[in-house]
Order: C-alpha cells, then sequence, then structure tokens
C-alpha cells in the first residue's frame, strides 16, 4: 500500500503542485490604487487631447470672451439708464415746483386781472360826457363789506378841458329804514372837503345799524353851502 502511494507520487500520475509568493494585502492595495490612478489620468489626457482635437477648448473660450463683453455693455447701459433716470427725476421735480410756482403766479394775476377790472370799470367814467355841465359825478360805488359796514366811492370829474380847480365839499347820505321808520345816516358829520383838478376819486366806509335797509345813496357836491351836483342811486 505504502509502495503504491510512493509510486504515484514519484510517477506521471501523481497530483500537481503550485507555488505561489505570498504578497501583503496592503502592498496589494497600493499597487492597485497606482493602477486605478494611471488609468484615470491616462484617461483625462485623452479626454483632454480629444477636446484639442475638436476645438473645443477654443469655443468655450471664445464664448467666454464673448459673454464678459456682452457683461461689460450691459453694465455700461445699465449705467447710462440709471443716469437717464436720475436726470429724468431731477427734470421732474423741477418742473413740478415750476408748476406750483407758475400756479400761484396764475392765482395772483387772476386776482389782479379782477382788481384792474375794478379799477377799469371804474376809470371808464372818466371819458367826458356829452352834457355841458363843466363838474359831475360820473360814478357812485356802494358795495356791503360786512354785516353793519358799507364801503362807498365817488368820482368827481370836469367836463370841460383845462378846466379851472374847483374847491368845494362832498357829502354822502344813506336813507331807508330802520325798525319800519325812516332812516339817514352820513358818511361823516360834516362833508368833506374836495380839490378837483380834471377829476378826483374819493372812497370811504361808513357804519350802518345791522337791522338797517339801505334803499338809496346819494353824493353832493357843495359849494359855499350850494348843492353844485347831486347825484343818486338806488339799492
Amino acid at each position: 500500500m505504502r509502495l503504491r502511494l510512493l509510486r504515484r507520487r514519484l510517477t506521471v500520475s501523481a497530483p500537481r503542485m503550485a507555488i505561489r509568493s505570498h504578497t501583503p494585502w496592503p502592498l496589494r492595495w497600493l499597487l492597485a490604487a497606482v493602477v486605478l490612478g494611471f488609468s484615470g489620468a491616462l484617461a483625462l489626457w485623452a479626454f483632454e487631447f480629444g477636446k484639442d482635437i475638436a476645438g473645443l477648448d477654443r469655443n468655450a473660450k471664445q464664448e467666454l470672451d464673448t459673454l464678459r463683453s456682452e457683461v461689460q455693455q450691459l453694465r455700461a447701459d445699465l449705467g447710462r439708464a440709471q443716469s437717464i433716470a436720475n436726470t429724468s427725476e431731477s427734470l421732474l421735480t423741477a418742473e413740478k415746483a415750476a408748476q406750483e410756482q407758475l400756479s400761484l403766479q396764475i392765482k395772483q394775476l387772476q386776482t389782479d386781472n379782477q382788481t384792474l377790472r375794478t379799477d377799469l370799470g371804474f376809470f371808464e367814467r372818466l371819458i367826458p360826457g356829452s352834457g355841458s355841465d363843466a363838474l359831475s359825478i360820473r360814478g357812485l360805488q356802494v358795495e356791503k363789506v360786512g354785516e353793519a359796514q358799507l364801503k362807498w366811492q365817488v368820482l368827481m370829474i370836469q367836463a370841460e378841458k383845462n378846466a379851472p380847480e374847483f374847491k368845494g365839499q362832498l357829502e354822502v347820505s344813506f336813507t331807508g329804514t330802520l325798525d319800519g321808520k325812516p332812516w339817514t345816516a352820513l358818511q361823516s358829520p360834516a362833508p368833506q372837503p374836495v380839490l378837483i383838478k380834471g377829476y378826483l376819486r374819493q372812497e370811504g366806509l361808513v357804519d350802518v345799524p345791522a337791522q338797517a335797509v339801505v334803499k338809496t345813496v346819494t353824493a353832493k357836491i357843495l359849494q359855499g353851502g350850494a348843492v353844485k351836483v347831486l347825484h343818486t342811486i338806488k339799492l
């Protein structure tokens, strides 16, 4: 039996034997990592080389330069637009202030125009009339300025050219009713002196009772106690 086993080991029919070298596993992992790294580097080089051949990098750089140029242009346009907006805002503010100033001027002009119209209506009576009287009262106006006060205006003119000065007195009287009874008031306790050189305009205020009803106003030009001109209006 032993002889048979010995013969089998020594003859061709003996079992095969493999001789293997024992390598530590850290060294095997390191070798594997080196191989993988080399393979990755080779793949990356091949990829970059392929891009260079195809011209992809050149196009990317050109597109990047184009985008940078467009960004700079957009920034410049934005700066100009902002400047225009600031200028427009300043112009709008100035225009608004000018409009407010113009509105105030228009209101003032309207007030002045109304005053001029009043004066024009009053001074239109300065035009000499066709009458033969050398002295006359062309304007007598009365308006209420308060609950118990009236404003009166009288325009006295000399119709003749180069007429001599006239010295006299002016008396303005107001007549009506008070509590159902006749009532009269004067612009002053005594007639006021006047000196007429072509024309003269007089005005004043008179206090009247609040319950008084003024119906007529009379203006008289006196000289030496005699009535030279008499003018009456009804209210």
